[in-house]
Formats: C-alpha cells, sequence, structure tokens
C-alpha cells in the first residue's frame, strides 16, 4: 500500500517542485522496484478526490471513478501525475495496481497541519481557529479506523486495474466544523474563529459517489460526532505527542525539509533557511506524519556559552547545532520570523544567549533560479529580515555571526580565471547576473555599518555526507554535463567549526570564510571517481550552452583567504581539505 506522499495543499503553492518529486517520482521509483521484484501481488496507490477538481455546489451525484480527472493545484496535479504512472505499470507491465481516491480523514495521531487536529490544539491553548476565506467550502469527513477498514476491503476484494472512491455522503462547510469544535471545547464561536487569507485557489467542493466501493460490503460506521469526540479525547489525553507543533498551528504554515531528510513544518524564520527556504512534510495520503524531534540544548550548571540560531531545518543551521552538541556549548533554535522584530525580541529574552547565528535566508529550490520569480520573499528575508536581527542583536550588545556569500563575484580583468588573484574582503562586489546575489551584496554593504556582525562569505559549500542534496559534489556529480571552472569552496567540516572559534574569539567584520585556492568541477570529479566509483563518467559543456538551460547567470571566482588563514594558521588549502574530511572517510576502495 502506497501511502507516501507530500500532501498538505498550502504547501504545494509555494514549493510545487517538491511535490512534483516526492509524489510522481517517488511513485515512478516505488512501481519500478516493484516490477523488478516481480512478486508483487497488490499494488494498492492511495490517491485524493482532489483529482477530480471542484464539484459544482448544486450537484447531486458526485464523481465517480470514471470521472474526468481535473486537478486545480501543484498537490492535486502531482497526485494525478502519479496515477497515470500507476496506470501505466499496470497496463505495460502487468503489475497488479489498484488506485483508491479518498475523501478528508480525521482521528487520533494526526499531525497538526490538517484542519482538525488543528483546531483541536489551538482550542486546548485557547487561541482563535483560523479559517481561510469565508470559511463556505465544503468538505467530507471519514473516521480514520472506517478507512483502514475501507483498505481492507479493497486490499481483500478490490479488482486488479480498477480505481475505487472512499467517500461519504455528509458535508461539512469548514465554518461548521470551527462551531462544532468550539460547542466541545465550549468556546465562544464568534469571538474564537478568525477569519484569514484565503488560499491562491481553494476548491469549494469535492463530492463522490462510493458506490462500487459500498457493492464490495464497506459502509462509513463511525458518525461525525462520534468521531470527533474520539479525536478530542486522544489530542487531549497526549497533548505533547508531536512535540513543538507552534509552526503548524498558525494560519499558514510552510513545510522545510530537515537535514539528512528528516522533514518538520515551519512558519518562522525556518521557512527561509539557509540553502533551504522551502521543502514539504513527506506524510501519508491520510494525513499521518512524522515530526522531527525537538532540539533540546546542552545542560550545563554554568555555561560560559549559549548560542541562538536562526537557520533550524537548513543544512548549515543544523550542523551547527551537532556541533554545539558535540562540543558541549548550550544553543537553542530561534523561533521568530527574521522579519518580526517583536519576535526576535522574544527569543532573545527567551534563550538569554552570548552570541547569535544566522543561518537563515533564501537561496531557492531547486535553485537561485527560483529567487529570480520570487523577489519580494528574497528581499523580505535576505535583506530586511538579515538587519533587523542585526539590529535587535546591536540593541543587545551581541555578537552576530552572519553566514552570507562569496557568490557576489566574478572573474575580471583585474582577477582573471586562473591567475591566483583573488577578490579580497575589502573588494566592490561585481556580479549581478542572479537576484539572489544582488540580494546578498545590497545586504553585505549595509551590515558594514553594524560593528556587532562578523560576516562569512560561504561558497559552493560541501561537506562529507555526499548524500545530502545541498552539496556541490551531490550536485554535480548528478548533473547530465557540467562546467569546468575553478572555484573557491568552502569545506563544513573544517570550516564550520572555525565559525564557532570565530564566535568565541568575538571576531568581527568581513571573512572570506573559503579554503585557500581553487578546485575545478573536473578536479572534483576525477576525485570522485578515484575515491568514490571508479566507474563514474561526466560530460562537459561550456558557460554558453549552460546560459541555455538555466535563468540566472552562475557567480565564478577566487576568494583570497589569507585574512582566514592568518588567523587559522592551521586552515588546509581546498584540495587537501577535500581528501582529508570528505573523500578519505567515504572512500569505496
Amino acid at each position: 500500500m502506497h501511502f507516501a506522499a507530500q500532501t498538505h495543499v498550502d504547501n504545494s503553492f509555494g514549493n510545487s517542485f517538491e511535490f512534483t518529486k516526492n509524489n510522481i517520482y517517488g511513485t515512478h521509483v516505488l512501481l519500478e522496484a516493484c516490477k523488478v521484484t516481480g512478486q508483487i501481488r497488490r499494488f494498492i496507490h492511495v490517491s485524493t478526490d482532489e483529482v477530480y477538481g471542484e464539484t459544482e455546489e448544486d450537484a447531486i451525484v458526485g464523481n465517480h471513478e470514471a470521472s474526468q480527472l481535473l486537478p486545480t493545484n501543484p498537490y492535486s496535479a502531482t497526485k494525478a501525475g502519479a496515477e497515470m504512472l500507476v496506470m501505466a505499470y499496470g497496463r505495460s507491465y502487468g503489475l497488479p495496481v489498484i488506485t483508491t481516491r479518498g475523501n478528508n480523514v480525521y482521528g487520533p495521531n494526526q499531525f497538526p497541519e490538517k484542519l482538525i487536529p488543528k483546531f483541536i490544539l489551538l482550542a486546548m491553548r485557547g487561541k482563535p481557529l483560523p479559517i481561510h476565506g469565508d470559511g463556505s467550502n465544503v468538505r467530507s469527513y471519514l473516521y480514520c479506523e472506517d478507512v483502514a477498514e475501507a483498505f481492507e476491503v479493497i486490499l481483500h476484494k478490490g479488482e486488479v486495474g480498477h480505481v475505487y472512491n472512499i467517500g461519504t455522503k455528509r458535508e461539512r462547510r469548514v465554518i461548521d466544523v470551527a462551531k462544532d469544535m468550539c460547542k466541545l471545547f465550549n468556546m465562544d464561536p464568534d469571538s474564537s474563529i478568525k477569519f484569514v487569507e484565503n488560499r491562491p485557489f481553494n476548491d469549494q467542493r469535492y463530492f463522490l459517489d462510493d458506490e462500487k466501493l459500498k457493492s464490495l460490503g464497506w459502509s462509513e460506521r463511525t458518525i461525525w460526532e462520534e468521531g470527533l469526540k474520539k479525536t478530542i479525547e486522544w489530542y487531549t489525553s497526549n497533548p505533547n505527542w508531536w512535540g513543538d507543533v507552534s509552526g503548524a498551528l498558525l494560519p499558514h504554515p510552510r513545510m522545510l525539509m530537515m537535514p539528512g531528510g528528516v522533514d518538520r513544518l515551519v512558519d518562522g524564520p525556518e521557512n527561509t533557511e539557509f540553502d533551504t527556504p522551502h521543502e514539504a512534510n513527506n506524510n501519508s495520503q491520510i494525513g499521518i506524519s512524522v515530526s522531527a524531534p525537538k532540539t533540546t540544548s546542552i545542560p550545563s550548571k554554568k555555561p560560559s556559552l549559549k548560542f541562538l540560531i536562526y537557520g533550524k531545518t537548513g543544512w548549515i543551521g543544523g550542523l551547527l547545532g551537532k556541533i554545539c552538541q558535540k562540543q558541549g556549548i548550550q544553543f537553542e533554535y530561534g523561533k521568530g520570523r527574521l522579519q518580526d522584530r517583536s519576535q526576535l525580541l522574544v527569543d532573545i529574552q527567551n534563550v538569554k544567549p552570548t552570541h547569535v547565528f544566522n543561518a537563515a535566508g533564501i537561496t531557492g529550490r531547486p535553485n537561485v533560479d527560483w529567487c529570480e520569480s520570487h523577489k519580494t520573499e528574497t528581499i523580505s528575508t535576505n535583506v530586511s529580515g538579515t538587519l533587523n536581527l542585526a539590529d535587535v542583536c546591536r540593541e543587545h550588545g551581541l555578537l552576530m555571526i552572519n553566514f552570507a556569500t562569496g557568490c557576489i563575484f566574478e572573474y575580471d580583468s583585474a582577477h582573471p580565471e586562473g591567475s591566483g588573484i583573488g577578490f579580497k574582503e575589502e573588494d566592490t562586489p561585481n556580479f549581478t547576473g542572479s537576484f539572489y546575489s544582488k540580494t546578498k551584496a545590497m545586504v553585505e554593504e549595509l551590515l558594514k555599518e553594524y560593528d556587532n556582525v562578523c560576516t562569512l562569505r560561504v561558497r559552493m559549500p560541501i561537506s562529507s555526507d555526499l548524500t545530502n542534496p545541498r552539496n556541490f559534489i551531490t550536485k554535480i556529480a548528478r548533473y547530465n554535463k557540467v562546467v569546468n571552472i575553478p572555484n573557491s569552496m568552502t569545506i563544513l567540516d573544517e570550516l564550520l567549526p572555525i565559525s564557532i572559534e570565530m564566535a568565541k574569539r568575538n571576531l568581527k567584520g568581513i571573512w572570506n570564510f573559503t579554503n585557500p585556492g581553487v578546485v575545478s568541477h573536473n578536479e572534483i570529479l576525477e576525485m570522485y571517481k578515484k575515491y568514490i566509483n571508479p566507474e563514474f563518467k561526466y560530460v562537459n559543456f561550456t558557460l554558453e550552452e549552460q546560459a541555455l538551460v538555466i535563468v540566472a547567470p552562475r557567480s565564478n571566482n577566487e576568494l583570497d583567504a589569507s585574512k582566514l588563514k592568518k588567523e587559522f594558521p592551521e586552515l588546509m588549502s581546498i584540495k587537501e581539505s577535500l581528501i582529508k574530511y570528505v573523500f578519505e572517510p567515504n572512500k569505496k576502495h
């Protein structure tokens, strides 16, 4: 049974590529694996009622299994696309596939991104219940035990190659769900229901014809009032089951990928992590999800250091936390949005840090081209948010270590490629090819006015984790073609511990945060062949050819790391560091 999917519609509007990757490509991978084994007797693909699109408000008969698929949002479009692959594998390879399309599911254990558990947890906390739009949208809700019974019937009685709707004729407006919740919690609906901005598009109604499934012997058994009471009882008995879900309880949560593939819902600054602006939650089609564990700081009687880190779900932010744990340094992750000064003040008052690390920022998914079409969001975080945090830190006498980028320069006549002449910290940025780089250069210039900021210019970050999709080596190893240009790069395994030492030393100003020297794409891939995969092959193409397949030009440069090398004489050259920290630990032969 294939339940796995990105399912939260709100997030699909902000990060549709991730939905395509998981819902379509992920399904394709699973189908191919099942085909190869040749041992699968049933492949039950769990889809959604949303593939039918919006049902007319006055329709008396619901969508039946042969109805046309007319998805209206990126989520439902990816589920429809996945269905096409399932159908194709059934017809082309004889895979014994069955597809289900279900209404909304609710019940115990459901992650609170979904409407009913969100309302329950908010009501338990005495907070308003947010409703998108005017609340007139109609939905059908099935209790999870009834849905489980439906899958059992389909597994044993369903016919291969068929589609089955799992639905209910009992419909409810969202506003009525909220009113029912208020009644059960003895809340005044007039003061407890809050109308918020609607989704970019919000289907008015989904209505299914479930007669085909009923003919197999299934029927809905749990009435709404009973199922709702059971669900409330479970959440009131298990209030901390999901840990910190404050981000999921906001009206418009966003989802992000945790380092190592663990997903988490957020609506704070984590929605714009350094290297991870948008990522989605990997949860089941019926809304059951696995939450990321809550990070706690390292206990200490009288800590001399305590770090407040912004960028919890980002690559660098996550690694910083692990280093702090290893070194026994107390730390906490910031919960406030960088753009909201009041939230940042609350963080500082609650955490009482000695230093602040900012690893939050928009780079774009799947790459910086995203920023070209999301300019206001990019400015909001990369410029306004960063300046806001710097200013709050200044008011509280705190040093802010700011992870910036060195992708604000490009080779020129004074710094030609291959010359060994790198850009220094005091040089004026000369690369404006991408909007992302423009915002980073802009904020770097403005941060010069703050004497409490240490700016670290990171470039093409690399770590020993060759499974991380943000790792520069992982990226180019997966490309069909690569350019071959020498660049300065940052080996995180060596340099992130140095960033913590810089905080201890209270270093300030701008620093080229790269290993000395340069390395080219081909040199890295040749090392990859030598240490990791001798059968690996790659193909080069020119910058002109690359320009045809990208939206924004890319920065290529060498940064002069002599200032950092002088402060930390043990710092290794880029090629030495690559071998010691990346390739030797991953050596396959």
